[in-house]
Parts: C-alpha cells; structure tokens; sequence
C-alpha cells in the first residue's frame, strides 16, 4: 500500500502561483511514477501531469503545458506541482495519484494505482 497525502491547496487571483506537494508513505514510493489530476465541478477527473520514478521523464496536459511544472525529491518520497500563471478554469480539486506505470498513467482510474483525498485550489478571476 502506498499512503498518499495532498497540501497546498488554496485561493489566489489570476495570474498567481500555487504549489502544491504530495507526500508518500508505507510502501516506498520511490518505484512509482506520479501523477496529478484535478476535477472540477460537474466534469470529469482530469489528468494534470505525470512524472516517472527516476524523475527523468516528465508528462503534461496541454492546458497545463509551460505554465505547471512537476518534479519528485525521490529521498524525500514528495512529488510537487508548481503552478504559474493560474487561471479560473484552474479551479478544482486536485489529486496526487501512483502507478507503476509512467506510459498509462495519464489514463489511471479510481480502480487502479494509488490516489490522495485532494486538495482545493480555486482561482479567483
């Protein structure tokens, strides 16, 4: 089992930054690739951006893409999400997710990997 905990989260204006950290416990982590997702109100668990255990290979959704950046302190067991630019249509809940596998895990479901309870982060306009 692998233990998955959000923090972050929060209320900025448009144009600030966020960052929001997730940190594994129980069985080390160090093998999984990470991901984050988000879900809005009334839509679908998006997938956010995904990095692989090493750290050497990351992943991001175009609506994220040069504004978010992912990365992991693997000794640390933490993958972070720093967020610039932020936009309204950023707003939601975001989930730190684990899977073995970094090729899929842009397409990870509730029933596969690991997932964290969420953290809100809302971005007023």
């Amino acid at each position: 089992q692998v233990q998955l905990v959000e923090s972050g989260g929060g209320l900025v204006q448009a144009g600030g930054s966020l960052r929001l950290s997730c940190a594994a416990s129980g069985r080390t982590a160090s093998g999984y690739a990470m991901g984050w997702f988000r879900q809005a109100p009334g839509k679908e668990r998006e997938f956010v951006a995904a990095i692989s255990w090493s750290g050497s290979s990351t992943s991001y959704a175009d609506s994220v893409e040069g504004r978010f950046t992912i990365s992991r302190d693997i000794a640390k067991n933490t993958v972070s999400l720093q967020m610039n630019s932020l936009k309204p249509e950023d707003t939601a809940v975001y989930y730190c997710a684990a899977d073995r596998r970094f090729s899929t895990i842009a397409t990870l479901t509730l029933k596969d990997g690991y997932w964290g309870q969420g953290t809100q982060v809302t971005v007023s306009s």
